[in-house]
């Protein structure tokens, strides 16, 4: 049974029914936006932020700052909704949904005034002399934000508070899988008093997330899958439209032989079962040298075995959300059995319950050549591949297509940090989980087919801006050096003579540059 289908209702317009992963219950509906519809909220949006770019920092702050008001003061509304579509626990929906939104929306009003504040500099070589410059952070104008469903506010949240923030007005088409959410997060702008028509949701499938793209936007910020991002960056492309693609990942984990075997099985059960697996940097692939293989193998087994899954009340890992995810997750898994990997722990859904449940997993003997170490899972699985050394550990873990990101476990820091530096990863953490998104500070992409561009911070703030260069010449003559005409004598002895004194003078050339 579907999570979302389409239902005849004999109207022109694409109609879906919403179903609970936990109850396969309705839970809602939604019609598909059609190109007409994006075109004008596009439109719309487009002379919204017309007037909201003239705001100054502060000004735009105060309204963020509101909306974060509103999310406490609502907070309960949010997680029920959250929890309805997509069944996961009350712990996750708070800590993702509630207390990110929060950190990730302060953050940028915080901050964004220093951010794309206008800088002045003076440049290198002679014109240092003569010109200075100052880097203006322009809004491009209308992005148009393309979500997905595994963090359907954090994931809303957070790119909005940086295109706003930097001027901007947003379109958004989140998944299908979770609609509601979304629709109640736009409730909360309103609330907050954002502008009419500076954000807008756009409910839709596939064909309204294309209509979005298509419809005149200035940047494409989209989160989701490798294939659909695929399609993403070629349409862009085609338009050249600039676009951040944050995509899927494949993390390995790398334990080392010191480290703390507690501490490391507890962050390999973590990182592989948070959010029911659903999350792009989870831990997917588990590399342990041999010398420690057993007690590890041990110890996360004797966790697993601990956590609780429950259709409602306390429960540790909740449903899979989506029943296209729960077939990929059996697929994985019985493409590894057959090839001889080894289930300690569940390894198949859980027969207790009616909605979409995978039993919390423990599997070891595994190998690359199986699709569970290859391609991007997103369940709650342990995946367990003993090595001999953390050398082959490392190869192994950039043996991969995808590079989200990673994890190193030791007691030597130092040695981690440099492990984590060899790692074909766009980020890494050391003793934790993959936490980098959830640090403002630290840009966030991938590298390989991970992704495009970065998010996050400085760096992710900015790129919903142009950079736009102003250089002003200070000098107050009628020509510069080496102006028409070219034919005066003069002018060309000097400036062939000062090519030989200044760029022949290897301490002349670098105190210029």
């Amino acid at each position: 049974m579907a999570i979302f289908e389409r239902v005849e209702n004999g109207a022109e317009r694409r109609h879906y029914v919403v179903k609970s992963p936990v109850t396969l219950e309705p839970i809602g509906e939604f019609d598909a936006g059609s190109a007409a519809d994006v075109h004008g909220a596009v439109e719309r949006a487009r002379k919204a932020q017309a007037k909201w770019a003239q705001l100054s920092f502060a000004d735009r702050a105060e309204y963020l700052w509101r909306l974060v008001d509103v999310i406490v003061e609502r907070q309960d509304e949010i997680v029920d909704c959250v929890i309805a579509e997509t069944g996961k626990p009350h712990n996750e929906a708070v800590s993702m949904e509630i207390m990110a939104p929060c950190m990730q929306i302060s953050y940028y009003a915080k901050r964004a005034a220093g951010f794309l504040k206008t800088q002045k500099r003076r440049p290198s070589g002679l014109m240092r002399f003569s010109k200075k410059i100052e880097l203006h952070f322009q809004p491009l104008g209308v992005v148009g934000l393309i979500t997905p469903w595994n963090g359907p506010v954090a994931l809303s949240a957070n790119p909005l508070a940086q295109a706003l923030m930097a001027g901007n007005a947003v379109v958004h088409k989140p998944s299908e899988v979770t609609p509601l959410s979304a629709l109640l997060f736009e409730d909360l702008t309103k609330a907050a008093g954002f502008p009419e028509d500076l954000y807008q949701v756009v409910q839709g499938d596939g064909e309204t997330g294309a209509a979005l793209i298509e419809a005149g936007v200035d940047k494409v910020s989209f989160t989701g899958s490798v294939a659909t991002g695929r399609k993403v960056g070629a349409a862009c492309g085609r338009l050249l439209i600039p676009c951040t693609l944050e995509l899927g990942g494949k993390d390995a984990m790398i334990v080392c032989d010191d480290a703390d075997l507690d501490r490391a099985a507890d962050g390999a059960v973590r990182g592989s079962c948070f959010n029911t697996g659903h999350y792009c940097c989870g831990t997917e692939r588990v590399y342990v040298p041999e010398a420690i293989y057993d007690p590890f193998v041990e110890k996360v087994v004797a966790l697993t075995r601990e956590l609780k899954q429950n259709e409602v009340g306390d429960s540790d890992v909740g449903a899979v959300f989506w029943d296209k995810q729960m077939d990929i997750i059996e697929s994985h898994m019985a493409d590894a059995t057959a090839k001889g990997a080894k289930v300690l722990v569940g390894g198949q859904r859980n027969p207790k319950f009616k909605g979409f449940f995978f039993e919390p997993t423990v599997v070891v003997d595994v190998d690359h050549d199986m699709e569970l170490m290859r391609s991007e899972t997103f369940g709650p699985i342990v995946a367990i591949q003993k090595v001999k050394d953390e050398a082959e550990a490392l190869a192994l873990a950039n043996d991969s297509d995808l590079g989200l990101s990673g994890n190193v476990w030791t007691q030597d820091l130092d040695k981690g940090a440099a492990i984590g530096a060899r790692m074909e990863t766009g980020s890494v953490s050391v003793n934790d989980i993959a936490v980098t998104y959830g640090v403002a500070e630290a840009p966030f992409g991938g590298v390989k087919a991970s992704g495009v561009g970065q998010v996050n911070g400085e760096v992710g703030i900015r790129g919903y801006c142009h950079v736009h260069p102003v250089i002003i010449d200070t000098t107050k003559g009628s020509k510069g050096m080496g102006g028409y005409p070219y034919t005066i004598e003069a002018s060309k002895k000097m400036q062939d003579g000062f090519v030989r004194k200044v760029f022949g003078n290897r301490f002349l050339r670098k105190l210029l540059v």
